[in-house]
This record gives structure tokens, C-alpha cells and sequence, in this order.
């Protein structure tokens, strides 16, 4: 059985290969290029940076497992930046992490995992997946701090059915245990948090690109109040 484990980085990313690794899976780790800094390059700050793609590198070396990085940084834009910016002058508060997971990400390392002729898809997210006879379903994380399966809530049967989210099992402190166990050098890296391509205040970037927009007007909730 084959697996391709998007790495981003992160410590969860990191153990999700290893746990794959030690089920007996071949391995090959994939990073996501999905936004540019200055010239073309990974943005230097934010997340999904340089610094993350050498920590993925980095985690892969030591496993001794393939890594690629694959560019979707057009597609990213159009499917996720765009509608960003076009739901915050339209009213709206978009959650841009859903239409990644929705739009890009999902979608673009399932096609990348069968051409490369992958049986399932590994993430570090923290979520579940229990199958019975009624299907897959989506669950909770074990780590109820660390739980991510609202920003997963798109996936469908065919998805869920070739998706595994090994530290969906753990809490936190339990994958930081074992990547310090590993050795690896993400055990203690912090958490990101950030929209990916966002490295400061969401409103300056907004106004840098809808000066116009930049005025003050009423919050209005759903109802009108």
C-alpha cells in the first residue's frame, strides 16, 4: 500500500508520516505551494512559508521518504483569495480555510495521490473517521483544543473513504511527545494559525487592494440586528 502525506511543516503533519511509516505504508510527503512571496518565491512569514517547506524537507529526510512540492498557487488564488476578498466587500466574514480544504487542497492531492498511484491520503489534521455499515463519518478529534473536523465538514463518502487522519487519535501534547521522540525538529514548533496568505492585520491587506472599500458602515448580523 502506498500513501501520499501532505506535510506541511507542522508537528502533526510530521507524526502523521511517521504513524503512516510504521503502518507499513511506502510513504511519499507532498507540500503545497499556494501562495508567493516577492519574485515567485514562498512568502518569507505567515505560514505555508520557506521555513515550513525545509521543516517538511526536513521531517521527510528523516524518514527517509520521497517529498515534492507541487505549485497551486494560481489555482489557490482564484479558488480561495478571490472569493476571500470578494465575500468582505460583499458584507460577508468568508472562512478561507474551508475553501481551501474544499477547493484546493483536498481535491488537488487526491488527483496528485492516484497519479502517483496512491491507495489513501494522509493529513495532520485533527479529526477522525469511523466506518460502518451505514458509510464513513466524520468525527470529532480525540483533543477536543485541537479539533479541526469543521473546516472538513465538505468532504463526501468518496473522499472519507481514502482519507486518514492518524493524529486524529492523540491529543497535542501526545504527537509533540513523539516527534520529540523521533527527533524531529518540529516537537516544539508553535502552532499556525494564520491565514496562509496573510502574514499581518487581514484589513491592511484588504485595503491595499479595495482602497475604496476602506469606510465605515454598519455590522449587521444575519437577522438585521
Amino acid at each position: 500500500m502506498r500513501a501520499l502525506v501532505a506535510m506541511s511543516g507542522g508537528v502533526d503533519s510530521s507524526v502523521a508520516a511517521a504513524l503512516t511509516l510504521d503502518a507499513g505504508y511506502e510513504v511519499i510527503g507532498a507540500t503545497l505551494k499556494q501562495w508567493e512571496g516577492p519574485g515567485g518565491t514562498l512568502p518569507a512569514n505567515g505560514c505555508c512559508t520557506v521555513a515550513d517547506a525545509e521543516d517538511a524537507r526536513s521531517a521527510a529526510g528523516r524518514l527517509g521518504i520521497r517529498h515534492y512540492v507541487l505549485d497551486y498557487t494560481e489555482e489557490f488564488s482564484r479558488r480561495v483569495v478571490e472569493p476571500f476578498t470578494e465575500g468582505y466587500l460583499a458584507g460577508r466574514t468568508p472562512n478561507p480555510c474551508i475553501e481551501c480544504n474544499r477547493r484546493v487542497r483536498f481535491r488537488a492531492l487526491l488527483d496528485r495521490a492516484a497519479d502517483l498511484g496512491c491507495d489513501v491520503l494522509v493529513t495532520g489534521h485533527h479529526a477522525r473517521i469511523r466506518t460502518d455499515a451505514a458509510g464513513h463519518h466524520l468525527l470529532r478529534a480525540v483533543d477536543p483544543d485541537k479539533d479541526q473536523s469543521y473546516v472538513l465538514h465538505m468532504l463526501g463518502q468518496d473522499e472519507l473513504a481514502r482519507i486518514r487522519f492518524p493524529v486524529g487519535e492523540m491529543t497535542k501534547s501526545e504527537v509533540r511527545a513523539e516527534a520529540a521522540r523521533r527527533g524531529m525538529r518540529t516537537a516544539a514548533k508553535p502552532d499556525s494559525q494564520d491565514l496562509c496568505f496573510i502574514a499581518r492585520d487581514h484589513r491592511v491587506f484588504l485595503e491595499e487592494r479595495f482602497p475604496d472599500a476602506a469606510r465605515p458602515g454598519p455590522i449587521v448580523d444575519a437577522s438585521g440586528a
